[in-house]
């Protein structure tokens, strides 16, 4: 049986991540990057395509597993008839070449142990050649080179286009497999230290969760789902992936299948939000960073999303000897979305450097200057259809959410204004597009007789994104348009007591065939709008069922399907993480961000 997505935990190195399944198998790792080929892909097609197993012969699921409290180190244990032995799994932040570590334990009894370590290079099409070399084994094909060893040095060869070990563990015995990628043109490099490094990782994850400032009920799944965001910003830009992963199906066997390893400007101003709130000055200030860099230059140049340092082209092709997770093809590499008009990115852009001011991080040469350039250039093309936040493919519209985001650049232009008179800017012609975005997107993207604002311009569908006319302050949480707006996505797009972020189904404004499960965020969404109308019970309610629905190492993906309750979509999910935890600090928080 193929493994759920939800099987799944997270290790990682600021660099890179890894899934390990239930079955103490690394089914996916892209190596050096984020972004690179994967050297492990079973978890998009089978075991020939490349994995690591550690686990007690004859073994299946594990009985238990777990992060230790406050890091990103995973403890996987079973019970046997022979006894009981743990795998921990762990990727050092690394000084140069990543690491894989995994340390076999024995804690009761005399248990047979096996390793299964098939590598794949270049999304599990290319098999390398291994050879041995002092003591270790080598695999090299074109640019990449692993190196494995263990410590002590336990019975290893070769089968089955595979290398295989084998070894017993008494209580209180140790086994450490360290797997390291190097450029194959390079000399192999330094060898770490196992132990130490276990011992260090858990200490610098310790020391980097105890500095959150929230205090609040669930406080686990806060701390968890900022471990998770650490784990997925690229250390050396700065830079936050949407995912670790592509290609995890929005729908078990669809064709709703994307790369999600890049850092989409959607997410910025939530993910500024939420780091600065929680304490987390030095990561929201390289995130800002990051953005500032990515987006110079040309205003009418401005992505969507960008590569980990701020890469432009991020050209989208299919991988069709991968089967797909699932049976769910095609897998896709990059993402022609990059070159899609998203007006809302502008409003996203301007809203996250008008919070970065305000929240005292410090400003940077020509960001002002900057901010103006965008304003300017949006002011040129805000009445242009666009295909809008959900990077729909079935055509432009003048989607509500878009026009919001566009008034919001607007007013976060005049506020820094009115609030920093020493600078320079159209402040009477800012706020004349303000006034004029509003007055449209009330007249146009409202619906009088439904009470409710629509998904764009003269549409009756609606749009989870219009949850965030609140919270974004284009109309006031009491407005009864706001309220009616909560009340009909609500209740139109509800599917099992959660949020999906549009209609899918007859004639669906994506463009694309087959449906979806609810969108997590979106969810979250509705919580933080019912506490801001009032209904303070039912957001707390929504939020502690959407809590449940994380996986036992308290991870979330994109989507769930309530009726077959399992998640969809690509995992972990930075943006499900970040909504968790700013309708944390809604419900329960002292303090806010901005």
């Amino acid at each position: 049986m193929h493994p759920r997505i939800e099987d799944y935990a997270l290790i990682g190195d600021e660099q890179t991540a890894a899934l390990v399944g239930m079955d103490g198998s690394v089914d996916w790792l892209c190596l050096p990057r984020f972004d690179s080929a994967a050297c492990f892909a079973r978890l998009l097609g089978d075991e020939e395509n490349g994995h690591w197993r550690i686990a007690p012969k004859g073994a299946d699921r594990c009985t238990r597993r777990g992060y230790r409290p406050d890091t990103l180190v995973l403890d996987t244990e079973w019970e046997t008839d022979e006894g009981a032995v743990r795998v921990t799994d762990l990727m050092p932040q690394r000084d140069g070449a990543p690491d894989l570590v995994r340390v076999v334990e024995g804690l009761r009894g005399t248990v047979t142990v096996r390793s299964t370590l098939r590598i794949r290079f270049d999304h599990g099409s290319v098999m390398p050649w291994v050879r041995r070399s002092d003591g270790h084994r080598v695999a090299i094909a074109g640019p990449d080179s692993v190196w494995l060893r263990s410590e002590p040095a336990v019975h290893t060869w070769g089968e089955d286009f595979g290398t295989h070990s084998e070894f017993t563990v008494e209580a209180g015995e140790k086994v450490a497999f360290v797997l390291t990628w190097h450029p194959s043109h390079e000399p192999r490099p330094p060898l770490i230290e196992p132990y130490e490094t276990l011992q260090a990782s858990v200490a610098d994850w310790r020391a980097w969760a105890a500095r959150c400032r929230y205090d609040g009920p669930h406080r686990d799944a806060v701390v968890r789902s900022l471990i998770t965001l650490k784990a997925l910003t690229y250390a050396p830009t700065g830079g936050i992936v949407a995912a670790p992963t592509t290609s995890l199906p929005e729908e078990l066997g669809g064709v709703r299948n994307w790369d999600y390893r890049y850092c989409w400007l959607r997410d910025s101003t939530l993910t500024l939000g939420a780091l600065l709130s929680c304490g987390y000055q030095e990561e929201a200030g390289a995130w800002r960073d990051w953005l500032l860099r990515a987006v110079a230059g040309d205003p009418a140049d401005l992505q969507i999303m960008y590569g980990l340092a701020g890469e432009r082209r991020l050209p989208e092709s299919e991988l069709p000897w991968l089967a797909g997770f699932g049976g769910s093809k095609p897998v896709r590499i990059g993402n022609e979305a990059v070159d899609q008009l998203q007006l809302d990115v502008y409003g996203e852009v301007m809203d996250s450097l008008s919070l970065a001011r305000r929240s005292g991080l410090p400003a940077k040469p020509h960001m002002w200057s900057l901010q103006c350039a965008l304003l300017e250039f949006l002011r040129e093309v805000w009445r242009q259809p666009d295909e809008g936040l959900w990077e729909v493919r079935g055509g432009r519209q003048q989607f509500v959410h878009s026009k919001v985001m566009v008034w919001v650049a607007a007013d976060r232009a005049v506020r820094t204004l009115e609030e920093n008179p020493e600078l320079r800017g159209d402040l009477d012609g800012w706020r004349a597009m303000r006034d004029e975005v509003h007055r449209e997107v009330c007249e146009k993207g409202y619906d009088p007789e439904r009470n409710t604002f629509t998904q764009y311009y003269g549409s009756r569908e609606l749009d989870a994104s219009l949850l965030l006319i609140p919270r974004v302050g284009f109309l006031p949480p009491d407005d009864p348009r706001v309220v009616g707006t909560i009340d009909a996505v609500r209740a139109e797009l509800d599917h099992g007591g959660f949020v999906r972020r549009y209609s899918a189904e007859e004639t669906p404004v994506d463009g694309l065939p087959g449906g979806e499960g609810t969108f997590l965020v979106c969810s979250f969404w509705l919580a933080d709008t019912l506490h801001m109308t009032g209904r303070t019970k039912e957001a707390r309610d929504l939020f502690e069922r959407l809590l449940g629905l994380a996986n036992d190492v308290g991870l979330l993906s994109e989507e769930y399907d309530p009726v077959a309750g399992v998640q969809l979509g690509n995992f972990p999910q930075a943006f499900s993480h970040i909504g968790l935890v700013n309708t944390a600090l809604t419900l329960y928080g002292d303090e806010e961000a901005g």
